[in-house]
C-alpha cells in the first residue's frame, strides 16, 4: 500500500509573505534613505537667524498684519464642486468601456444613472444654496 503524500503548505505561505518582505525591506531602505538626507541638511547647513530672515515673506512686499488670514467658505465649496465632478468624470470613461460590453449593459446603465442621480443632487443642493452664482 503506498504511503500517502503530504504537500507542504508552509512554501506557498512562505512565498507569499517573501514578497510582502520585499515591499517591506525597499520601504525600510526608502525611509532610512530620507532620514539621512535631512539629516545631513541639517548638519551641514549654516544657521545665522536674523530679523529680516525671520519676517513672513509675501512676494516681496513687506508683510502688513498678523500672519492669520481668514478665508472665504465659499473656495472651500468651489474645491469640493470640482472634486465632484473629477470624480464623475473618471468614472464616465471606465463605464463607456463597459457599457460597449453586452453581458453588463442593462447593468452598468443602471448604475451609472443611480451615480449621476447622486451628481444631480449635489449640484441642485449647490444651486439652491447659490453657490453657483457669482458675487
Amino acid at each position: 500500500m503506498p504511503e500517502p503524500t503530504v504537500v507542504a503548505t508552509t512554501s506557498v505561505a512562505a512565498d507569499y509573505f517573501a514578497s510582502y518582505s520585499v515591499v517591506g525591506l525597499l520601504a525600510v531602505v526608502g525611509a532610512l534613505f530620507v532620514a539621512g538626507a535631512f539629516g545631513a541638511a541639517r548638519l551641514l547647513r549654516p544657521v545665522v537667524p536674523t530679523p529680516e530672515k525671520l519676517l513672513t515673506y509675501e512676494c516681496g512686499v513687506d508683510p502688513v498684519g498678523e500672519g492669520w488670514a481668514h478665508t472665504q467658505v465659499r473656495y472651500y465649496v468651489y474645491a469640493f464642486l470640482y472634486v465632484i465632478f473629477a470624480i464623475d468624470s473618471v468614472f464616465l470613461f471606465p463605464w463607456a468601456t463597459v457599457f460597449a460590453d453586452p453581458a453588463y449593459g442593462a447593468t452598468t446603465l443602471v448604475e451609472m444613472f443611480v451615480f449621476l442621480g447622486f451628481l444631480a443632487v449635489g449640484l441642485l443642493y449647490a444651486y439652491k444654496k447659490g453657490v453657483l452664482t457669482w458675487t
